[in-house]
């Protein structure tokens, strides 16, 4: 072959080659653009090295780093793992490399720039091992999982809450009363507004629903964290104490709230006055959740009876 023949073969080469590596360059990019707007980063890790390769930005981004800003390092991604997941991560992780599972799988949380956390579905699988049968290379994916784990939160919270006010709704109440109710001593107070339908009629619903909210807050704000504060809808309102009847604490809590109800509330148009009516009575080991509840609502309405604006005890 002449000189001259030779030298236009490598011309030719050269452009071939040039013309593969924008070929692979459209295609990486487009594989990038596509994953990304799933929200799914494809990676690979060379077991040996440490070193990840990161498919597209995706992974670097839904932990809220710019591109190089981290290292692609297994070591980066261990230490970014939360606290409380890790050890699980990791053993997941481990019994597939060791080929005590099929395949990795992980649902989990990681920490991202200023330790805002992510929620990621990991996958991975072994896709390359060396002659003596030991894993070379895993495959898999990450997805962006924080949205749907916050949607879950909203539903649960929805399920377990007075919409408005944010106390414990009457399904929930009734899991707490059965679990305090098993632990020991309890007690159940009935709280019935005096006068909120004079709220609703001359400021009107608006400033009821605001009259409720505060409420609620001064309610919490009197009571210690192991009292359940909970709202059956209306002017309703229901205590769980984890106390025997007679003891002094009872007392102080009921006149804090009567006095909490009592206290004009400032709303938007205008200042709300009310009172309330309670009653408490002791739960029985028998007594269910409603059994409980119609002998508070006993002891309330006696209170409504002579007068209203005071607490009753029913032993």
């Amino acid at each position: 072959m002449s000189e001259e023949a030779l030298r236009q073969q490598i011309q030719n080469l050269k452009k071939h080659n040039a013309r593969l590596k924008r070929i692979a360059h459209d295609a990486r990019n487009k594989l990038s653009a596509a994953l990304d707007g799933t929200g799914l980063c494809l990676w690979q890790l060379d077991i040996p090295s440490g070193k990840l390769v990161i498919f597209n930005r995706r992974w670097g981004s839904m932990l809220g780093f710019q591109p190089k800003e981290t290292k692609a390092q297994f070591e980066v991604w261990r230490e970014r793992l939360h606290p409380e997941d890790a050890d699980e991560v990791l053993k997941a992780f481990y019994d597939h490399i060791e080929g005590r599972a099929p395949y990795y799988e992980a649902l989990h949380r990681m920490l991202g720039k200023n330790d805002k956390i992510t929620w990621v579905l990991d996958r991975g699988r072994v896709t390359e091992w060396d002659e003596e049968g030991n894993p070379l290379k895993v495959t898999g994916t990450h997805i962006d999982m924080t949205k749907e784990k916050q949607y879950e939160a909203q539903l649960s919270s929805l399920a377990h809450h007075d919409p408005l006010t944010g106390l414990t709704n009457r399904h929930a109440l009734q899991t707490h009363f059965s679990k305090m109710k098993a632990q020991g001593p309890l007690c159940v107070a009935f709280i019935d507004l005096d006068n909120f339908k004079h709220v609703n009629d001359t400021l009107g619903h608006r400033s009821g629903d605001e009259v409720l909210i505060q409420l609620s807050q001064r309610i919490l704000d009197q009571v210690p964290p192991n009292v359940v504060v909970g709202r059956l809808g209306g002017d309703e309102f229901v205590l769980l104490m984890p106390f025997l009847i007679d003891f002094p604490k009872v007392r102080i809590m009921m006149q804090a709230v009567l006095d909490a109800a009592l206290t004009p509330f400032d709303v938007d148009n205008g200042h709300a006055q009310i009172g309330a009516s309670i009653g408490v009575a002791t739960v029985q080991p028998h007594f269910s959740f409603d059994e409980a509840l119609t002998r508070a609502d006993e002891a309330m309405y006696q209170i409504k009876k002579n007068g209203k604006q005071g607490f009753g005890l029913a032993g």
